[in-house]
């Protein structure tokens, strides 16, 4: 399965929003034979920075695919820098803004961001059993 092509395809279903930790958790989670349903309500509460514009959606989902997939603590700190380092912050409202300042709308800055959490995660855990 190709997660950023699944990722991008659940941020552009029209008839329901996920959020960004849920659409850069469930194609993780998909594979794994977890329910969708149980995936976006434990998810669901994650998108924009846990509400408040907090840790990003798309960093948390994909910090929970990573646990998800076993990954170490190591590995985990690691996704967080290049996150960081690819995105610029770690926070809902620094990405948001900065991506204003930019000229970016919300929604394709947000599905660059899903699909960079997404990226990192298959990097990280590449050649690693699933």
């Amino acid at each position: 399965m190709d997660h950023t092509k699944r990722a991008q395809a659940l941020r552009d279903v029209k008839e329901r929003h996920y959020n960004c930790c849920q659409a850069a958790l469930l194609p993780f989670a998909e594979e794994q034979g977890l329910d969708h349903e149980d995936i976006c309500r434990l998810a669901a509460q994650f998108g924009a920075g846990m509400r408040r514009g907090s840790v990003c959606g798309a960093a948390t989902g994909g910090l929970m695919a990573l646990g998800l997939l076993g990954a170490d603590e190591e590995t985990a700190v690691e996704f967080q820098r290049r996150f960081r380092a690819r995105a610029g912050a770690m926070d809902c409202r620094d990405l948001l803004e900065a991506a204003q300042k930019q000229g970016e709308e919300k929604k394709p800055h947000c599905d660059r961001v899903v699909a960079l959490a997404v990226a990192l995660v298959d990097e990280l855990t590449a050649g690693k059993e699933r």
